[in-house]
């Protein structure tokens, strides 16, 4: 009877989620009801998929509304009906077009007007197909009105969107976010009654009983609707069935291109490879997988034809068939990679491939899948309300000042001692935490169908200008839909561009760098000597703190090294311990031995029988708990979000403990092993998935071993990478680079080397306006250098604001005047007012004007790069206000191993982390005055009494310590020291005197 019920996905209206309404369902003995979120479906699929739990019959339709204003209801009949609805509000939405006062001619679809909306529109005529829907609180009013002779139009819409009086509290708060308004001044036309909800079926029965035929009309539309997704186990893929005309050309076509990869993968021929092939392309035939394959393969096959970069990886990457399709270029042979972990006769889906192209191509490859094929869309996904964001908008429509919020978001407060207004802030916002807030999109999910994604859902239609679906990769693939990841990275975009950097700079030696000789690279010993020295900065995946400290631990020289590696950095590995284990067993030969379960070893004797990769957990699942291979699969997929709460997922753990008590196994070894298992299955890396990393960490590393100074480059002009960019920039000096300031004959918009001269782009001029740079660039281009600043004039159209950064960045100095008389001649001889869009039609004569001789000190121009740039380009260690006490460095920590130092270390980067008892520690990594790197980390007892408060130079206090050999400090005191004060603000002379007592320190010191 209920035909007009809400969730949360009626989104910041709703209060509660589809399980809830089902819940609710039962409760009140409703045995069928119609989901009808506003303008929204996302949650049609699995209140579809779980309604048979509740012994509830689903039906779909859409409630269509301009803004909270109702227009009508959209039931479908069926699929069909619901495909019509789906596609109707995808047009609007997709075109930001209200929603009209009258509904199309549905074919498979009813409509109901609400009672207030027809008399409104004083609405005359009704098509077989339209209702008119009364509520509970309409009955008082249907007899005097003309609409109650229309006794066949009438049928129950009693809405349901509350609960209780807390569900309408919370909707009420959400329509206050919503509208960005206090509480006190939300209108009451954009919140709703709050006596929308669900009554016992027999009490809403008994309050219609004087209009019998309003219950029948009711009963016998819900019972004329019918609604099927298919979610069985044995479900078949609603992805595009075929590549080409049937099933039996895909097949015939994937065995030609297996047999033309074979001459190009393996020439020579191979032990196991024929046999591997063959028992790949049986199964995909099986499971009807051939399609998707091939669709793979044309994305890559148009992606080389268009000379763009691309890694796949991802549980593909296990597969012989997509190395000979040049999917990936992982060789399973090779690698000896797990099969099972790419398919099994169990699995359902399909195997993921996660195909990285450079963040500047995958754009055009997302357009040319769209215009490839026919039913298209990106894959959408939930955001939700956080606990900080939420107390932050509640804050606000509670009325509470900015420094209350920021005091309840930093979790510092006794609930106890919080007044009223407070308090109801953090209860709501436990109530409302978790909902979701706006629809947004999948990381790179792509789904192309069968059917129009309509059939599934309506669209929406984001920024990016691709139709998204209104529903998760969770919920796609319960229904068969399995996404195609195409993904932006910006590794692929710094090869790429190194590669065309070379071109210039060296071309002499450009043309002799092959960047897929991978084999090669594996052997090269200065590759596998940064690896193992860590030496790693700027390159893809393997640069961070905590990859750095990993590789020195295990002292990776190898490539099986790093594929191990980039997967043991991953968080679950660390957390169950196993990381240290596998540190201790690799180091410690003997110790494997002694310490791994003998099974373990035998299920992995690669990884001394530590679980590294992601099919471990299925090897474990399968040989030691004698979990079939689907169970096993449903672990490891069970392993990270919404999955891991459904009951799928908790009936096969249950089954591994039992089959592990079953065989005799002790409790303390089975819930050690689940433990593991448990704590990082879902987010360790197939090992193909590794290997392709690794692959590209290869590539990367030869770049920087052989052409360093171009690849720091490279790497500057894709947005760098784990650190900020200042820190690549100091690396390529390091490298034996001299960093330039912008120039305004030398720059471009990004960063550009002449020799081992570098030249910083006007992309780090906070200020600079895009179009100047770009006017900049090509008057330079077509006329050639500038040579003063009245020849630049001359020539730009500039408004004075701008010229005067460039002017004090010293972007002039090939003019070699000082920049303060620049700054005056700017000032006089550019008008405030000048149009920056026309340029100059006549040449004016420039007046010489008798400027007094000016100085700049190179610690004012210091601190001009600070304001300008954001860091300096001089030592910032030259910057401080009293000099370093003592010279120590990195090189120091060897001789000072179990003693303490004293060190001064500028900021890089520092990771907050919490320990298990949940108080606070930090990793720091730091430069020291030779501009070397080292590590510090400050306990919780440390970190509770010393912090960092940004960036500049620290001085440390600590204990010098080593693990696995490598070496950090462990902090006992630290100080931020203070920089002196702005020379630009202070007395110039003063500054002017200090400066040849510091450059002499430098000197002295040694500081770079």
């Amino acid at each position: 009877m209920y035909l007009n019920c809400h969730t949360y996905y009626s989104l910041r209206y709703g209060a509660f989620s589809e399980i809830e309404l089902l819940q609710l369902a039962q409760e009140n003995h409703v045995s069928q009801l119609v989901l009808t979120d506003i303008n929204n479906t996302s949650a049609g699929l699995n209140f579809v998929r779980k309604a048979p739990q509740y012994n509830v019959k689903p039906v779909l339709g859409i409630d269509f509304r301009n803004g909270i204003n109702p227009c009508f209801i959209g039931i479908a009949k069926n699929n069909e009906g619901y495909q019509e609805l789906n596609t109707f509000l995808s047009e609007h939405l997709h075109g930001k077009r209200e929603i009209p006062k009258l509904a199309p001619s549905f074919k498979e679809a009813y409509v109901v007007y609400p009672f207030e909306v027809v008399l409104r529109n004083n609405q005359q005529e009704f098509k077989e197909n339209e209702f008119i829907g009364i509520s509970v609180n309409d009955l008082k009013r249907l007899p005097f009105s003309r609409l109650g002779q229309l006794k066949d139009k009438l049928v129950v819409q009693q809405p349901v969107t509350f609960r209780n009086k807390r569900d309408y509290n919370a909707h009420r708060l959400l329509r206050a976010i919503d509208n960005n308004v206090l509480l006190s001044k939300l209108p009451q036309t954009e919140q709703t009654n709050e006596e929308e909800k669900m009554f016992p079926i027999q009490n809403l029965a008994g309050v219609f009983s004087e209009y019998t035929s309003i219950l029948e009309n009711t009963d016998k539309l819900l019972r004329s609707c019918h609604i099927h997704f298919d979610f069985s186990e044995g479900r078949k893929p609603q992805n595009l069935k075929t590549y080409l005309s049937s099933e039996k050309e895909d097949i015939e076509l994937l065995e030609k291109l297996c047999q033309e990869g074979l001459q190009y993968r393996y020439p020579n021929g191979g032990d196991g490879v024929e046999e591997r092939i063959e028992k790949e392309l049986k199964l995909i035939k099986e499971k009807e997988f051939t399609s998707y394959f091939l669709i793979n393969w044309d994305i890559v096959t148009e992606a080389r034809k268009r000379g763009f970069f691309y890694v796949g990886r991802g549980s593909g990457a296990n597969s012989i068939v997509a190395y000979l399709l040049r999917i990936t270029d992982v060789d399973p042979i090779d690698l000896d990679l797990y099969f099972e972990r790419f398919i099994n006769l169990y699995r359902t889906s399909p195997p993921d491939f996660d195909i990285d192209f450079s963040w500047k191509d995958r754009g055009a490859m997302t357009t040319y899948i769209f215009e490839r094929f026919k039913h298209v869309a990106l894959l959408g996904t939930y955001v939700t309300f956080k606990e900080k964001g939420v107390i932050r908008e509640l804050g606000k429509v509670f009325g509470l000042p900015k420094e209350e919020i920021d005091m309840l978001c930093s979790g510092r407060y006794d609930l106890a001692k919080l007044d009223s207004m407070a308090a109801l802030v953090i209860k709501y916002g436990r109530l409302i935490k978790g909902m979701p807030n706006y629809l947004s999109i999948h990381a790179g999910g792509i789904l192309i169908s069968e059917r129009p994604l309509t059939y599934f859902s309506a669209t929406h239609l984001p920024p990016k200008g691709y139709a998204t679906t209104q529903y998760d990769m969770v919920i796609a693939e319960d229904v068969g839909l399995y996404k195609f990841d195409i993904l932006g990275q910006r590794g692929l975009a710094k090869i790429k561009e190194t590669l065309e950097i070379l071109k210039y700079n060296q071309p002499e030696k450009a043309a002799n760098v092959d960047i897929h000789k991978i084999d090669d690279f594996k052997k090269d010993p200065k590759i596998n000597e940064l690896i193992k020295t860590a030496q790693c900065m700027g390159c893809f995946y393997v640069e961070s703190p905590a990859m750095r400290m990993l590789l020195k631990k295990l002292e990776v020289d190898n490539y099986l090294g790093l594929v191990a590696a980039s997967s043991i950095i991953r968080p679950g590995v660390a957390k169950s311990g196993m990381m240290r284990e596998y540190i201790l067993r690799h180091r410690n030969p003997g110790r494997t031995e002694k310490e791994a379960h003998p099974i373990m070893l035998e299920i992995m004797p690669d990884t001394y029988g530590v679980m590294v990769y992601q099919e471990d957990v299925i090897k474990v699942a399968h040989i030691f708990a004698d979990l079939d291979l689907g169970e096993a699969d449903v672990l490891r997929r069970g392993m990270s979000g919404k999955f891991r709460s459904r009951e799928e997922f908790q009936k096969v753990k249950d089954k591994f403990i039992e089959n592990c008590r079953k065989k005799g196994f002790l409790e303390v070894l089975i819930f050690e092993i689940w433990n593991q298992v448990a704590s990082f299955a879902g987010y360790a890396f197939a090992k193909g998935h590794s290997a392709s990393y690794a692959v590209e960490s290869y590539q990367t590393l030869f770049l920087r071993a052989y052409f360093p100074l171009e690849y720091m480059v490279a790497v500057l002009n894709n947005g760098g990478g784990f650190y900020r960019s200042e820190f690549y920039i100091h690396e390529a000096r390091m490298l034996g680079a001299t960093i330039h300031a912008p120039c305004i004959n030398k720059s471009f918009g990004t960063n550009c080397i002449y020799g081992k001269n570098i030249y910083l782009g006007f992309m780090y001029l906070r200020d600079i306006e895009e179009r100047v740079t770009e006017r900049i660039i090509k008057e330079r281009s077509l006329n050639g250098a500038f040579g003063s600043l009245e020849d630049f004039l001359d020539r730009v159209t500039i408004s004075v604001e701008q010229l005067s950064i460039l002017i004090r960045i010293n972007a002039f100095r090939f003019t070699q005047t000082n920049k303060h008389e620049l700054l005056w001649k700017a000032h006089l001889m550019v008008s405030k007012n000048v149009q920056m869009e026309h340029p100059k039609l006549f040449v004016p004569k420039h007046k010489k004007f008798n400027i007094p001789e000016l100085h700049t000190t190179d610690l004012e121009m210091a601190f001009t790069q600070l304001e300008l740039l954001g860091f300096c380009l001089c030592s910032p260690f030259s910057l401080l206000e009293n000099f370093p006490n003592n010279y120590n460095g990195q090189r120091d920590f060897i001789k000072h191993l179990n003693k303490h130092i004293d060190i001064y270390g500028y900021m890089v980067t520092v990771k907050n982390t919490n320990t298990y008892n949940g108080k606070r520690m930090n990793f720091a990594t730091m430069v020291d005055q030779y501009g070397e790197v080292f590590d510090a980390v400050l306990f919780p007892p440390v970190a509770a009494k010393y912090i960092f408060r940004g960036r500049g130079v620290y001085r440390l206090y600590g204990k010098v310590v080593s693990e696995f050999g490598f070496l950090s400090i462990e902090v006992i005191k630290m100080q931020k020291q203070n920089y002196i004060p702005d020379p630009r603000y202070t007395d110039m002379r003063t500054a002017k005197k200090r400066l040849p007592e510091r450059e002499k320190q430098k000197t002295n010191d040694g500081v770079v």
